[in-house]
């Protein structure tokens, strides 16, 4: 008699107000054989909140490569198993990836268990363009590396969604103003669901300067969303002067930097210059 394989539920746990965790994910928690926990000890109080005493056992960033092989066995022989995160809907800039893909690759069913997301929480309360977005997750915690990535999503038209921490919200936002200018339009989710909730819109230079002037305000989890770039009309381009200088810095410097300074010395809008620059690069024209 051949044994029946047991099932990988994702289940989404609450993002700080417990009343969140759906009736069908406590009863994935209590029925499973074991549930997956980023944290076992935040885990495991979130289970006895709620009387279930289903076993953990620690999934997490430094040892989910390490434990796939066990839990896929254990799925292969029968029994469920749910992961969770410490907040959230798991793999959304959590561990979980790599223990669905090995279950996927071993005919394992994998099965949402859907519920609450920071992620989609603050688009639906920002204010912002919602039909289209494009959530990068952290930024990168080093000054440098911040800023070339942010450079390469000025030209970005979508609602752009991001995380940040306490540490670096100041940081970032700077970094923002300064390089989607300080009048974009975005908003700023802070603690979601929990007792210090706010939602700040405004203009990325004042958003930058609020949180740069109150530490009270810095602390906790944030989702940062900031309106997109103004799509560049079919016909309009760089003028000739723009485009001059935009080839110049391109022959010396990264593509970001390059259009950075260029829309700074020329006042050309700077995702017309990004545009062209990637159309340059691609040519190999920049240092024509």
């Amino acid at each position: 008699m051949s044994v029946r394989i047991g099932i990988l539920y994702v289940v989404a746990t609450p993002i700080g107000n417990l009343l969140d965790l759906s009736p069908r994910a406590q009863q994935t928690l209590a029925s499973v054989e074991r549930v997956a926990a980023e944290d076992t000890r935040h885990s495991g109080a979130l289970l006895r909140h709620f009387g279930i005493h289903t076993p953990l056992v620690s999934v997490h960033e430094h040892n989910e490569r390490d434990r796939c092989a066990g839990l896929v066995g254990e799925l292969l022989a029968g029994q469920s198993l749910a992961l969770v995160s410490d907040a959230g809907t798991p793999l959304i800039s959590d561990p979980g990836y790599h223990l669905v893909r090995a279950a996927q690759a071993a005919g394992i069913e994998v099965v949402a268990v859907p519920g609450p997301s920071s992620l989609i929480a603050a688009l639906s309360v920002s204010g912002l363009p919602t039909d289209r977005f494009v959530f990068e997750g952290f930024l990168p915690a080093r000054a440098a590396a911040r800023r070339a990535r942010l450079s390469e999503l000025a030209a970005e038209t979508r609602t752009l969604v991001l995380f940040e921490s306490s540490h670096r919200i100041a940081e970032s936002l700077a970094d923002l103003a300064e390089t989607f200018g300080p009048a974009r339009e975005a908003a700023i989710a802070r603690e979601l669901t929990k007792r210090y909730e706010s939602v700040r819109r405004a203009g990325l230079g004042a958003l930058a300067a609020h949180f740069a002037a109150s530490e009270e305000e810095r602390r906790g989890e944030f989702v940062v969303l900031v309106q997109g770039a103004e799509a560049p009309d079919a016909g309009a381009g760089a003028d000739a002067g723009a485009e001059r200088v935009l080839r110049l810095l391109l022959a010396e410097l990264p593509l970001g930097r390059a259009v950075a300074l260029a829309a700074k010395i020329t006042g050309a809008r700077r995702n017309v210059l990004y545009a062209r620059a990637l159309e340059l690069s691609g040519d190999g024209a920049s240092g024509a």
